[in-house]
């Protein structure tokens, strides 16, 4: 492992990813971003001593390759998404977030750490927590969500790779940590007051907003505080914009 501790950043060319990378990079964190393109970094980013980006397209790497991408990165960050256009949604890779989630525990787990890797996942609050533990759900959203995820791709793979880290990994994984982080729906502008919750606050009839900023600046903080970083390790926070922040 190198001596000062690398984030590698996945979807770091998406709305929200670019503005994850921003943030780092920023805060003086060597980041090494995985991207199909290095022409779709964000303005500024390029030649910033600190970012060292890798063009490949991260589905397309073998778990040896990744592992070795791997080295030296002690926090993964994936803002994978699937792009809002009749193609991003029906269209291939379908299980685009999932295959990541399972690739990056998988190139862990070839060559495990002294410590847990974290992962923080960018998620939504429309992905549910296990056994029903977001109470605010109701049966009607509950069925509503389960029709969507049997038409829309995007919804089913957003809710597996959710329930591979929750289910099927659990807490107890002694190579992988990780947080889920659920904001409402996305919306520009600048850094303001945000809430983070461990429950859903709002229906999905009646949704709130979460800035895109505001969710890079959240997952920043995952990935330099400890403390914030311990009291969300394992859970599914919700991020939305306060009362102030929503004009």
């Amino acid at each position: 492992m190198t001596a000062t501790p690398q984030v590698l950043v996945l979807g770091g060319t998406g709305r929200t990813g670019s503005l994850v990378l921003t943030q780092l990079l920023d805060r003086g964190v060597p980041v090494l971003a995985i991207a199909r393109s290095a022409d779709r970094l964000p303005d500024g980013v390029v030649g910033n001593a600190q970012l060292t980006v890798v063009e490949a397209d991260p589905l397309a790497l073998t778990v040896e390759e990744l592992a070795r991408h791997l080295d030296g990165c002690d926090t993964v960050i994936s803002c994978l998404g699937h792009t809002i256009s009749a193609k991003g949604v029906l269209g291939p890779p379908r299980d685009l977030v999932e295959r990541a989630v399972r690739s990056v525990r998988a190139a862990v787990a070839a060559a495990p750490p002294a410590r847990p890797v974290r992962l923080i996942l960018m998620s939504s609050v429309s992905v549910n927590q296990p056994d029903h533990a977001d109470t605010r759900r109701g049966r009607g959203e509950r069925a509503y969500m389960g029709l969507m995820r049997a038409a829309v791709p995007p919804a089913r793979d957003n809710q597996r790779a959710a329930d591979f880290l929750t289910v099927e990994l659990g807490s107890s994984d002694s190579t992988i940590e990780w947080v889920i982080v659920r904001p409402d729906t996305l919306r520009d502008g600048a850094v303001r007051e945000y809430e983070v919750t461990g429950e859903l606050v709002a229906s999905l009839f009646r949704p709130e907003s979460t800035r895109m900023t505001q969710v890079a600046h959240f997952m920043g903080e995952l990935a330099t505080d400890d403390a914030l970083w311990q009291q969300w390790r394992g859970r599914m926070p919700v991020i939305i914009d306060t009362a102030g922040a929503r004009d």
